[in-house]
């Protein structure tokens, strides 16, 4: 696992008694604190929340219109008072709620939850949040009615996505604030997202690295393709086991986070995903086992999984390691292979 750098990991969650602030259906979270220390001296309190905690300049302006949004030593204070070593700094975050999902109430396989977020495994078949043409149906739309049971008022933030035929870890931050921090640990290569995936052949190397550009098709808006122009795009891979029926198991940790990374990448590589019609690659695939694939329909989707995530929490600084065992159909999926063939661990 990654070692995270130090960040935020000096505020505190610290759950203090407000009046305000009542649980999940107050109007407040409760509030994050942070004792100025010696460096903090003589500093703009914008400056020193900039730098201490990440805190936006978007952020910072929803604070100051927040009725006790910041408060140091129990008094309101602005962004532009100086800061003094000692001086105890408190900020309530608003409330807030998706008025513009609607509830739908739905089974949710919650993987972790606090205040500030929550991590639930995705089944197949399920699009994270709604798009044109999919308003319902969709994991916020199950997210929103069970913090709307629970009372809680909460807005979904999605840190990231996943495709609709992909399964596994999403994470979903409750605030603003929050989703802030989570968004610049990815966008900063700090959260550790691995995958099991299962792919036609075996790549070139038992374990290796795909470093090439990604981009949109010409004439295809939606697919993806390795070309120059693309965006630089890292995906790493390990073999966890090699099928002799013309099939891999394959472990894979993203370097960065395009739209389709992992089915462009294998297929660039010969190694097109089991069950991905949109990326099937007749070229690179064992008709044997295709064929096997299809009148078993063993699997009916792109053999991708989510499975584990690690991440510094965005208010506490606690190390998250979080996984999620596969789901039934790939489980089904791996004992087909197995079956169809003499395997051999590598």
């Amino acid at each position: 696992m990654t070692e995270w750098s130090q960040g935020p990991a000096e505020v505190a969650h610290a759950g203090l008694e407000s009046e305000m602030a009542g649980g999940g259906g107050g109007y407040y979270f409760d509030p994050l604190q942070l004792v100025a220390d010696a460096s903090d001296e003589g500093k703009l309190l914008r400056e020193v929340l900039q730098r201490r905690l990440g805190m936006s300049r978007r952020l910072l302006v929803k604070l100051k219109r927040t009725e006790a949004g910041i408060v140091v030593n129990g008094s309101r204070a602005r962004t532009s008072d100086r800061v003094a070593a000692g001086d105890r700094i408190e900020l309530r975050i608003e409330r807030e709620e998706s008025k513009d999902i609607l509830p739908q109430p739905m089974a949710l396989d919650i993987v972790f939850e606090d205040e500030h977020l929550l991590v639930v495994n995705k089944p197949s078949g399920q699009i994270v949040h709604p798009t044109t043409g999919h308003y319902a149906g969709t994991l916020a739309n199950g997210i929103v009615h069970y913090w709307r049971e629970k009372g809680e008022k909460s807005r979904f933030h999605p840190v990231h996505r996943l495709d609709e035929h992909t399964s596994g870890l999403v994470v979903v931050a409750k605030h603003a604030y929050a989703h802030q921090q989570l968004s610049g640990q990815m966008s900063e290569g700090r959260v550790e997202k691995r995958y099991r995936a299962y792919v036609h052949g075996a790549p070139p190397a038992r374990d290796g690295e795909v470093n090439a550009p990604i981009g949109r098709a010409d004439g295809d808006p939606h697919r993806r393709v390795v070309r120059e122009d693309g965006a630089p795009s890292l995906t790493y891979y390990e073999t966890a086991k090699v099928y002799g029926c013309g099939a891999t198991a394959l472990d894979i940790r993203l370097g960065t986070g395009r739209t389709h990374q992992i089915r462009v990448h294998m297929l660039h590589v010969g190694c097109p995903l089991i069950g991905d019609e949109y990326y099937a690659d007749p070229e690179h695939t064992d008709s044997a086992l295709a064929a096997r694939l299809a009148s078993s329909g063993v699997i009916a989707r792109q053999a991708l999984h989510a499975a584990r995530l690690g991440f510094r929490h965005p208010v506490t600084g606690a190390d998250m390691r979080l996984e999620a065992a596969l789901p039934e159909d790939l489980q089904s999926l791996e004992g087909a292979l197995s079956a169809w063939s003499t395997t051999s661990g590598v």
